[in-house]
């Protein structure tokens, strides 16, 4: 017999994450983070679509990172809040290092890999942590750990998660299609 979990209802909050997130997290509307992320997703990849292969090589200013390194950047910070999700709702209190972004994009393939196959990762990291979020109790969802010197929740971590791809999809959108 198959049961389907509840889902947690309810905005994150602003004691589930640390203020620097308010930004990502403000953005996302609905108290069902795992319907949020689920109906990101063709939204992300209808805006993807858009982009030639020259366009993910656009870079819109020195020093910024092109469209394929920006898909790169979400793709892997959604894959570390995730495993600090996975890691929390397990009850894991190790504390969690933070992650250096920059050096995250500066080292990664994501230039030298086709947008093709960047979106096709998207998609795959995307459709796996919706069935980690999917899957979690009542109460995985409400467990803190420390990751970067900070305590977060998993409910937080979710919400950060899609307020972080609405961040960066805002930004493809006004600089790097014209």
């Amino acid at each position: 017999m198959t049961t389907t979990l509840a889902h947690i209802s309810g905005h994150a909050t602003a004691d589930e994450y640390v203020s620097y997130y308010e930004r990502y997290v403000s953005r996302v509307k609905g108290d069902d983070i795992v319907s949020v992320l689920t109906a990101q997703l063709p939204d992300t990849l209808a805006l993807l679509s858009r982009f030639s292969e020259d366009q993910g090589n656009y870079r819109y200013a020195p020093g910024k990172w092109t469209a394929k390194e920006m898909l790169g950047h979400l793709i892997d910070s959604e894959r570390v809040f995730g495993y600090r999700a996975l890691r929390f709702a397990r009850a894991d209190q190790t504390p969690l290092a933070g992650f250096e972004q920059d050096d995250y994009v500066k080292n990664g393939p994501h230039a030298d890999v086709a947008l093709a196959a960047l979106i096709e990762e998207f998609t795959h990291v995307r459709k796996a942590t919706i069935s980690f979020f999917r899957n979690l109790s009542p109460n995985d969802w409400s467990r803190r750990g420390s990751a970067n010197n900070s305590e977060v929740s998993v409910r937080g971590l979710a919400y950060i998660i899609a307020g972080h791809e609405l961040h960066h999809r805002a930004s493809l959108e006004e600089k790097y299609l014209h």
